[in-house]
């Protein structure tokens, strides 16, 4: 593992200075990576693409939709056997499969984005709280560096514009930052 220092940089021209500042100062090529990072959520971390295997706000969607189709269910059956002189047993089938489909739906969707799902200090549903240690979209340049150039790589970060500078662990080796995670915890410099 090495230690890295990071910036943020919001254009691809700044990037490019700081990749240049860096290497001007004596820090190899394979010692520097940059590239774009995706906006939060859009990290393609699972196959069928974002960042978060279900979505916050659709967390009691399911035992929403449960109540909803029991309920649609029983008022169904009862409408159907109200009409089951006039269409037979056969409408207290249909009413109950029409309520629980239509209660399940009513359900599904008032049970989204619930009270529970709301933060406490801010009233916010809880799926738009920005966590405070992710990153910003931007292009990342990062750098590995030991004890003595360290303060060197986040002086020629600095000068060159970076939004943010962070330092970090990992395995930053022939110009890629091989176990790069984008959810890891920022440690802000």
């Amino acid at each position: 593992m090495h230690t890295i220092i990071a910036g943020r940089f919001e254009l691809q021209d700044q990037a490019d200075a700081a990749l240049a500042t860096l290497r001007q100062v004596g820090f190899p090529n394979d010692a520097l990576a940059a590239f774009y990072l995706n906006p939060n959520g859009q990290h393609d971390i699972y196959p069928i693409g974002g960042d978060d295997e279900s979505s916050a706000g659709a967390r009691h969607s399911g035992l929403g939709a449960a109540k909803g189709g029991g309920i649609g269910a029983a008022v169904g059956a009862a409408a159907g056997a109200v009409t089951t002189p006039i269409i037979g047993p056969v409408g207290i089938a249909i009413g109950a499969g029409v309520g629980a489909y239509t209660g399940s739906l009513i359900g599904a969707v008032s049970s989204t984005d619930k009270e529970s799902d709301v933060d406490e200090q801010t009233g916010r549903p809880s799926y738009e709280q920005p966590k405070v240690t992710e990153r910003a979209p931007g292009v990342l340049v990062a750098v590995r560096v030991d004890e003595q150039s360290q303060q060197e790589a986040i002086d020629a970060l600095r000068r060159s514009g970076a939004a943010d500078i962070e330092q970090t662990e990992g395995d930053l080796r022939n110009g890629q930052w091989h176990d790069f995670d984008p959810h890891a915890v920022v440690r802000r410099i």
